[in-house]
Parts: C-alpha cells; sequence; structure tokens
C-alpha cells in the first residue's frame, strides 16, 4: 500500500513499506515514487517481489513506459535486482554512482542496459527535473563505496539510502518515530556494523544540518520527521562508533573449528 509522505496537488512522493512478502528471511526494504508533471523518478526500487506492485501504483499517475529515471543510492540487491525489468518495461535510465556503473550490467541481460546508464559523480549534482531541481548528494562509505542519496527540496525529503535504516516490520515501518529513545535498539545494531566509521557519520551529519530537511526516510524501517527527531538522531550518528572504530586484532584469526550448521 502506498504511504503520502508528501501532496500539494502537483508534487507528490509516495513510499511502500510492505511490498515484499514477509517470510522471515529477506529485509523489510522501503520503495520511493517522486511524481511531478505528468512523469516520476523512482528511488531504491527493490527487488523482484516489489515490481508488480510498483508499476500498478505508478500507472495511476502516468504511463509506466515513460518512467523517467530510476536512482539506486547505491547496488545491492535490495535496492536494484528488479533493474531488468524495470529497462524492459520502460523508457526509464538508471541514476548511479560511477562506482557502481560498470557493475550494474551484471544483473542484466547482455546489451539491455547500454545507453541507458547515468554515473554520477562522487561530489553528486543537481538534477533538473521538470519545475523542480533535485539534489544527489554524496554519501560514501554510508554503507558503500559509492553512496549517493536524493533530496527533493519540494517536500524537503532527504530519501538517505541505509543511513538511518531500523530494523523493524512491515507495519512499524510505515509509521514515523515518536520516541527516539525506544527507536533505538531498532538501529543500533545496523549502523554500529554497517556505517564504515565516525568519521564520515560527522561529515554526513554537518552536511544534513546545511541542508536542513523536514524529514530523512531511508530504505529500511521507519522515517523521521521535524526539526527535533531530526536533531536526535544527527546528534546520535555523530558521536557514535561504527564500523572500522570497532574493529580489533582478535577480528582477524583464522578459523580452528566448523561454525556453521552444515
Amino acid at each position: 500500500m502506498a504511504i503520502e509522505l508528501f501532496n500539494d496537488g502537483k508534487h507528490i512522493c509516495l513510499m511502500f513499506s510492505d511490498l515484499a512478502e514477509e517470510d522471515g528471511e529477506s529485509v523489510q526494504s522501503n520503495q520511493f515514487l517522486i511524481v511531478q508533471d505528468g512523469n516520476g523518478i523512482l528511488l531504491d526500487p527493490g527487488g523482484v517481489l516489489t515490481y508488480n506492485e510498483l508499476y500498478m501504483a505508478m500507472s495511476k499517475y502516468f504511463p509506466p513506459k515513460k518512467l523517467k529515471y530510476v536512482f539506486a543510492s547505491h547496488a545491492d540487491p535490495d535496492i536494484i535486482a528488479s533493474l531488468p525489468r524495470w529497462l524492459n518495461g520502460s523508457e526509464t535510465s538508471l541514476l548511479i554512482s560511477r562506482i557502481w556503473s560498470r557493475f550494474v550490467p551484471h544483473f542484466c541481460p547482455q546489451g539491455k542496459t547500454e545507453g541507458r546508464i547515468i554515473a554520477l559523480p562522487d561530489e553528486g549534482t543537481l538534477l533538473p527535473f521538470g519545475s523542480t531541481t533535485f539534489q544527489i548528494l554524496p554519501a560514501h562509505f554510508l554503507h558503500a563505496e559509492g553512496n549517493l542519496q536524493f533530496y527533493d527540496p519540494v517536500s524537503r525529503i532527504l530519501f538517505s539510502g541505509d543511513m538511518g535504516a531500523s530494523m523493524m516490520q512491515p507495519d512499524l515501518a510505515a509509521t514515523a518515530v515518536t520516541n527516539f529513545d525506544q527507536h533505538l535498539p531498532f538501529m543500533r545494531g545496523f549502523h554500529t556494523r554497517y556505517m564504515v566509521s565516525n568519521k564520515v557519520c560527522r561529515y554526513w551529519a554537518a552536511m544534513v544540518r546545511e541542508v536542513d530537511p523536514e524529514w530523512i526516510v531511508p530504505q529500511h524501517g521507519a522515517p523521521f520527521k521535524g526539526k527535533a527527531m531530526i536533531a536526535r538522531f544527527l546528534d546520535w550518528i555523530e558521536t557514535l562508533d561504527c564500523g572500522v572504530d570497532l574493529m580489533t586484532r582478535d577480528m582477524y584469526v583464522a578459523p580452528r573449528s566448523v561454525n556453521i550448521k552444515l
């Protein structure tokens, strides 16, 4: 089901939190659609489980065949595994970091991506789209080497990829966070493992404060809305030791036993 994050009659931002079947084996993920000027941009569309529902939702606003862009914050399967179907079912081009632009064709039949990948520079870019200019922001190593985020200045939503992600059920992901302290257990483990270091978290938080979004909406879990909740999150993430900050020599020891169930 589509969750309407913003709608002023001309510009619409939709979030989908429950398109993939909850089977206990796959991680919950969010997909996003921005609709404007008779076309749209699909953000982090997910795997093959999400394609049909997204296609049908899109058809309420414009012919899906005419989809202008698919944006991928990075190249994980839960972000972009459905790409072959979007390339086959629409005229879309893929926006993705130049780091991943030469890896993406491995998802697709030979020749399908030719002329349809727009490789984005490390510093990000402005993206004109009809009457709006979006911002594609650098977010490298949060968590991918080539990681980018998407800011919509009309809705003031920062689509933050894995930054701010929380591991929870789809029904909980559909509602903005109202109690930061209660929400922390859903986030802490993910961020300490997947964010590379406190250094890049601090750099990212400083950039986001300058952008001053009204929403931070991650690709997993619940969004943050409003200055107070966003400030709590930024204060937390910029002081978090994570990734390589937590590595020790003891973690790099050759195993001496079978540690898996065969």
